[in-house]
């Protein structure tokens, strides 16, 4: 948690590349809020780098909308934001218009935000038959939000064939290797953070 956001704003949170580089981005202040650092979100696209232009990203437990935005800069072709809190879902309007993304709610279009928990946002998206290359879920680390999220993504049809889901967690929060359909494949340290790869291996899509 950072000790240096404001309510206009967080210190480094920005984007770091593709067509929005150095936006800075505004986040809210609080002790809820935990976003993610500038050096995980270079490892992150680091890894999905080759996967992400044209991809459909999936972002759930997007917070100020920080990882679907930098999404969108670095190539991705439909994002979705789920945030089920109002504050933070009002930030990512407010980042979403700053850097000048035309985008939908609740609503079948390329860029799109959901105010909504996460499991709801499954099943809704599930309904309308959409489906992602990546799919990153970063829920409040102390929630247990992550058994529950993965399992209903494990049981739906929102993967892709060779989709990544990634989950991003404190370093003492041990995820299982794997949930329902999803097999863990690769994890990344990065100081207290941990990034885990999950993915649907062959013959295994409902």
């Amino acid at each position: 948690m950072s000790g240096l956001c404001f309510i206009w704003g967080c210190v480094g949170l920005r984007i770091i590349g593709g067509k929005f580089k150095s936006t800075k981005l505004l986040a809210p202040s609080g002790n809820f809020v935990r976003p993610t650092l500038d050096r995980v979100k270079e490892s992150l696209f680091n890894q999905i780098r080759p996967y992400i232009s044209g991809s459909h990203f999936l972002d759930l437990f997007s917070g100020s909308g920080n990882i679907g935005l930098e999404a969108i800069s670095q190539g991705a072709n439909q994002v979705v934001f789920v945030e089920p809190d109002r504050r933070s879902a009002s930030f990512i309007r407010k980042n979403l218009e700053k850097c000048k993304i035309s985008f939908e709610e609740n609503s079948n279009s390329d860029v799109e935000l959901l105010e909504s928990s996460a499991k709801n946002a499954i099943a809704l998206l599930e309904k309308r038959e959409k489906s992602f290359d990546i799919l990153y879920l970063d829920p409040p680390f102390q929630s247990g939000l992550y058994e529950e999220t993965l399992l209903s993504l494990a049981d739906s049809k929102l993967l892709n064939e060779d989709a990544w889901v990634i989950a991003e967690h404190f370093r003492k929060t041990v995820l299982d290797s794997s949930y329902g359909t999803l097999v863990k494949f690769k994890e990344r340290r990065i100081g207290d953070t941990v990034l885990t790869f999950f993915e649907r291996p062959s013959g295994t899509y409902p």
